[in-house]
């Protein structure tokens, strides 16, 4: 089960070789979860220059993961992992994200997310 940092959705509709091995091998498991922040969402979403093509990538993406709304549980977690680790807040969220659906976060930000204790982080 995994989660995707924002910069991992970037990454594979942008058709980064590395990214898109690691995901298609990841998303050909049958048994594989993903799942994705609504700030994730809000943050692919709110790009200043994206066309039609592009968001069309983004909704067919989204459509095969749970995409984890930003509830008050979330909200109260994240708020405590940006206290503590001095995290911005889209990252706050989306680490709160993984730890609470007890997935394994892939980002290219390894270094942003490693210090969170119990959060478990693959680098893509």
């Amino acid at each position: 089960m995994y989660t995707l940092d924002t910069n991992a959705i970037i990454y594979y509709l942008d058709r980064d070789p590395a990214v898109i091995a690691l995901l298609d091998r990841l998303f050909d498991n049958v048994d594989a979860t993903f799942y994705v922040s609504t700030v994730t969402e809000l943050e692919r979403y709110s790009y200043p220059d994206l066309n039609e093509e592009e968001e069309a990538g983004i909704k067919r993406l989204l459509t095969d993961m749970f995409v984890v709304p930003l509830d008050s549980r979330i909200a109260r977690y994240a708020g405590y992992l940006r206290r503590l680790y001095r995290l911005k807040t889209p990252d706050s969220a989306i680490a709160a994200t993984a730890m609470l659906t007890k997935t394994t976060l892939l980002t290219r930000n390894v270094n942003d997310f490693r210090p969170i204790e119990g959060l478990k982080v693959q680098e893509i």
